[in-house]
């Protein structure tokens, strides 16, 4: 007979049957936990194998901008070729005609038209503005010979770096053989050398690759995240502190909260469309400048310093409020006295990483005309200007094989102030957070 009784054992075979399954599932969940393990390492492995390739492509491309070929010309700064001492005098004069006597007395055997267009070009048509700048700087130079190292043409830079083959048919290369001879001879002198290319640094943008600079972009882009964080900045915080510490409840405040999340989602040319039909074609404001620029990012950067705020705001234990209301403080107080210096470390972070976001834009800038070229350094936020993503775009568009490079150094440029920036949101969260 069975016994029914209900603290009866279970017999040892039925035990050992759950056993038995219950391992086999064990053993079945171990298995898929690990299989989901390896697939998220291999996802975070593919990931970083792409960002390696990204990143190595941009920088074998782009290092070498960093250098550039030099030729080293003894120029005599002929007295005859100035009128006067002054300073307008002294801009007027034919630098370029000193630069070519100079080539001429190093290639004595140069003498017909054609060849003597050939050794012209080797050097940099800004060759005789960097003579011009030095002259203008010591006047004393007037009627003496000085050792002038100046930037090579692009194409003698990209024969030194090794982008242009040799061995290619003449016809093949943007060098002739008896232009390549003439580098040769100069690299048997002395008078040719590889050298740190600080006018990469110091100039603005220029039609001729050696003389191209990302200084002037760099400049519109400071004076566009200025204005968009002076805007930015204020307007966000008090939009965040009035929605979530004043703002009452009802749909029109819920309505005013998906529009915000919706508008953080918003492709960036849209915000671009919007500056050019209000900023521009209403206000009648500046063209290609950073202070339009600057309004049309602040539009753009605007919900994300919203969400970031108000996520900061929330994350201030209603402890806090409600100790400063039974002290008797008022509700402004509470907020400015108390809630607002906990919550700002958040609101800081969430602003570096919308102004992060800006620095990297260009599709609302081109719809403002910030994509024009200027070779000008702006003064100003109402100076035209460009900014370091354009300049990228515009470098990328043009067909000279110098620009590649630069592009690459460009990109380079641009991704060491994001990491910066994102790099500084860490740092000040890991900084200023409080636990509670």
């Amino acid at each position: 007979m069975t016994d029914t009784t209900p603290n009866a054992v279970p017999p040892k075979s039925v035990t050992t049957a759950s056993s038995e399954r219950v391992a086999a599932t064990l053993a079945k969940r171990h298995a898929a936990e690990k299989r989901f393990r390896m697939y998220g390492i291999g996802a975070i492995g593919l990931a970083l194998t792409f960002l390696v390739i990204l990143f190595g492509s941009i920088i074998t491309q782009g290092y070498s901008a960093f250098w550039q070929t030099e030729i080293r010309l003894d120029v005599h700064i002929d007295e005859g070729e100035f009128a006067s001492g002054e300073y307008a005098d002294i801009r007027q004069a034919s630098f370029n005609k000193m630069l070519r006597a100079s080539l001429r007395e190093v290639f004595p055997d140069v003498t017909s038209r054609k060849d003597k267009k050939e050794l012209y070009k080797i050097i940099s048509s800004g060759a005789k503005y960097e003579l011009q700048n030095m002259v203008v700087e010591n006047p004393d130079l007037i009627g003496t010979t000085v050792s002038f190292w100046m930037a090579a043409s692009d194409d003698v830079d990209m024969l030194n770096k090794g982008y242009i083959d040799r061995s290619l048919p003449e016809s093949d290369r943007r060098l002739s053989n008896f232009s390549i001879g003439l580098v040769d001879t100069l690299v048997e002198k002395g008078d040719l050398k590889s050298a740190f290319n600080t006018r990469f640094f110091s100039n603005a943008d220029s039609r001729e690759p050696e003389q191209a600079g990302i200084w002037g972009a760099a400049i519109g882009s400071f004076w566009t995240l200025m204005v968009t964080l002076l805007l930015s900045f204020p307007i966000g915080v008090a939009a965040a502190i009035y929605l979530e510490e004043f703002a009452p409840k009802n749909k029109w405040t819920d309505l005013i909260e998906v529009n915000i999340n919706n508008l953080a989602a918003v492709p960036s040319i849209v915000f671009g469309l919007l500056g050019l039909a209000l900023f521009l074609n209403w206000f009648n404001l500046p063209r290609s400048a950073p202070i339009v620029g600057g309004m049309v990012l602040t539009l753009m950067t605007l919900p994300t310093i919203i969400i970031a705020s108000r996520a900061a705001l929330k994350a201030v234990p209603p402890s806090i409020r409600e100790a400063a209301l039974g002290m008797g403080a008022s509700r402004l107080q509470v907020v400015t006295h108390h809630v607002l210096p906990l919550a700002m470390p958040g609101m800081l972070t969430g602003t570096i990483i919308g102004m992060a976001q800006a620095l990297g834009e260009t599709a609302p800038l081109l719809m403002i005309g910030m994509v024009a070229f200027i070779a000008d350094i702006p003064g100003g936020p109402t100076d035209p200007a460009t900014a370091l993503p354009v300049q990228i775009y515009l470098w990328a568009d043009s067909p000279e094989r110098a620009f590649v490079e630069r592009t690459s150094a460009a990109i380079m440029v641009l991704l060491g102030f994001l990491i910066f920036m994102n790099l500084a949101a860490v740092l000040l969260r890991k900084k200023f957070e409080r636990r509670w």
